[in-house]
């Protein structure tokens, strides 16, 4: 593997051997005294980030640290894009400068791939557009993997704007890949036009979705959809498809809550649902869990990619 672009066309062989790599460095990673080895010593890895981000931003440059890279911190407002210089002209010039890797975010479909085609870095995608996100469905199925011991079999309904989101697509991807089952629940308006051809269950009504699934991945609803002709309300999106205290009381299942964050409270979630650790109730939120894991997952994806390069 020289590039993560994406889970599209990853082997089940190549998500379990990074799953596994991940579950070794959350072991050490949540120990009272983590000690890692500096396997990527005097690397030196570029964090372009053409959009804004907390969690995947942090995670990798911890991820790097822990494993002794340094990283190159790059701000699309503050660089020489600003005067009109092309995506692939800041990455010319970053890799004449020795970096070693690149981790991208854009906002262009495609953009991760178009850049591991013009170097020989390695590109790794931290979220393209509404294309994919890989290395956040790769924490949300470990997520899922240590906590039911196994991804074959599970039932995961991916509920909202799944017209739009890139961690969706990767989901979807990686978790058909090992043996999952995958729900999509939204409004028809949100959800993509190609859904019957992707080897899922569709659900526009969530109680059903609920009712099939063992676990629900929330996706945060992108509040400019409202005004965009894809709802008629903030307000009725949360009644229809807001996951709450009460629709799971209606539903009966203890179900296991993702989110990739950020989160809109109280529209696509609320707040009892998204902090419920513990029980009593009928879900528990795996949402802080997931943002350890992806100290884990991007650590995992790091050294698989630089530790054997030269």
């Amino acid at each position: 593997m020289q590039h993560l672009t994406g889970l599209c066309g990853m082997s089940a062989g190549t998500l379990s051997e990074l799953l596994d790599k991940t579950e070794g460095f959350k072991k050490e990673l949540t120990a009272p005294a983590p000690s890692f080895s500096p396997s990527l010593q005097g690397r030196r890895i570029a964090l372009v980030f053409f959009e804004n981000s907390t969690r995947t931003r942090f995670s990798f440059e911890l991820a790097a640290r822990n494993l002794g890279a340094s990283t190159l911190g790059f701000s699309a407002s503050t660089s020489s894009v600003t005067k009109g210089e092309t995506l692939s002209d800041t990455i010319k010039n970053l890799e004449a400068m020795q970096v070693d890797a690149f981790v991208l975010r854009h906002s262009a479909s495609g953009s991760a791939e178009f850049i591991s085609a013009i170097t020989q870095k390695p590109v790794i995608n931290a979220g393209d557009g509404s294309n994919e996100h890989p290395t956040q469905a790769l924490l949300d199925m470990f997520t899922l993997r240590e906590h039911f011991g196994k991804l074959q079999g599970i039932k995961v309904a991916i509920i909202g704007d799944v017209l739009h989101s890139r961690v969706a697509r990767s989901n979807i991807h990686g978790l058909l890949t090992m043996g999952a089952e995958v729900g999509l629940c939204s409004p028809v308006t949100l959800l993509p036009p190609d859904s019957e051809k992707l080897g899922v269950s569709l659900f526009t009504d969530l109680d059903r979705a609920l009712g099939w699934a063992d676990a629900a991945l929330v996706l945060r609803l992108q509040l400019e959809r409202a005004t965009g002709g894809y709802l008629p309300s903030l307000q009725e999106y949360s009644v229809h498809y807001g996951l709450t205290d009460e629709r799971l009381e209606r539903t009966a299942r203890h179900l296991l809550v993702l989110h990739p964050g950020p989160i809109n409270r109280e529209i696509e979630i609320s707040n009892r649902v998204a902090d419920r650790i513990q029980p009593p109730g009928y879900s528990k939120s795996m949402l802080l869990e997931q943002v350890t894991n992806g100290v884990a997952v991007r650590m995992a994806v790091l050294q698989t990619l630089l530790a054997d390069t030269p």
